[in-house]
């Protein structure tokens, strides 16, 4: 993620010649990261769950979160005001931790539930299709749900559709690691993980931090270069 990001900086402030939203090779990786991060999370709250962490505590969790994103929107804001981010990947994760929390006894069921919202996007062109009236779910008002025909214009975008499928997914793979392959998840952690251990434990203040520092430097660049 933070590669990926640095690379993103380098092309807006002109030092890299890259088409982040149309080019396979910068599109798949975004894909990646994203699933990568909403099945942790879904990891995380297939732990949270089965070790009876209580609604109190989920929600300080949750109001963080939902904090950052709001910040997101704002700085986009200042630096994208056509394109700000709005429903991105921390405002997805915040309103599906609370859909993963409230279906986490579905067990078995979120397989299935999570192939089926991944499919959705299939059905919702089809739909759309069929039926002109629904051009209306395409209205930013609407855009959080995923049931669109068109991508919206923002700089992320990561709605309850197709993308809850794969938190569902994250879920029930916890609940699958914890049933049968306990051991795997509560062993001791190997000394030489212990900096990606320490980096997961941050990870939402890794998030928010890494972007500004990264920014600034890459701006630093630009400023030194167009001054010599």
């Amino acid at each position: 993620m933070t590669a990926y990001h640095f690379a993103f900086d380098l092309d807006h402030f002109g030092f890299l010649r890259e088409d982040f939203y149309r080019d396979p090779f910068w599109t798949w990786q975004r894909t990646a990261i994203v699933s990568l991060f909403l099945f942790c999370a879904g990891l995380g709250q297939a732990v949270a769950v089965h070790q009876g962490q209580g609604w109190p505590r989920f929600w300080k969790r949750w109001a963080q979160v939902a904090a950052c994103a709001l910040l997101v929107t704002l700085g986009s804001w200042f630096m994208f005001p056509r394109s700000f981010i709005y429903f991105g990947v921390l405002h997805g994760i915040a309103v599906m931790l609370v859909i993963a929390r409230l279906t986490a006894p579905w067990s078995r069921w979120l397989w299935l539930a999570g192939a089926l919202a991944i499919a959705a996007p299939f059905a919702a062109r089809a739909a759309h299709a069929a039926w002109p009236a629904l051009d209306i779910l395409n209205a930013p008002a609407f855009n959080w749900l995923g049931w669109i025909s068109r991508k919206p214009v923002t700089e992320d975008y990561v709605p309850l559709l197709p993308w809850m499928g794969v938190m569902w997914w994250g879920v029930a793979a916890g609940q699958w690691l914890l049933r049968e392959r306990a051991a795997l998840v509560q062993g001791a952690i190997p000394r030489g993980a212990a900096p990606l251990a320490w980096m997961g434990r941050w990870s939402l203040s890794w998030y928010m931090v890494h972007q500004p520092v990264l920014i600034g430097a890459v701006m630093l660049a630009s400023w030194l270069s167009h001054r010599g």
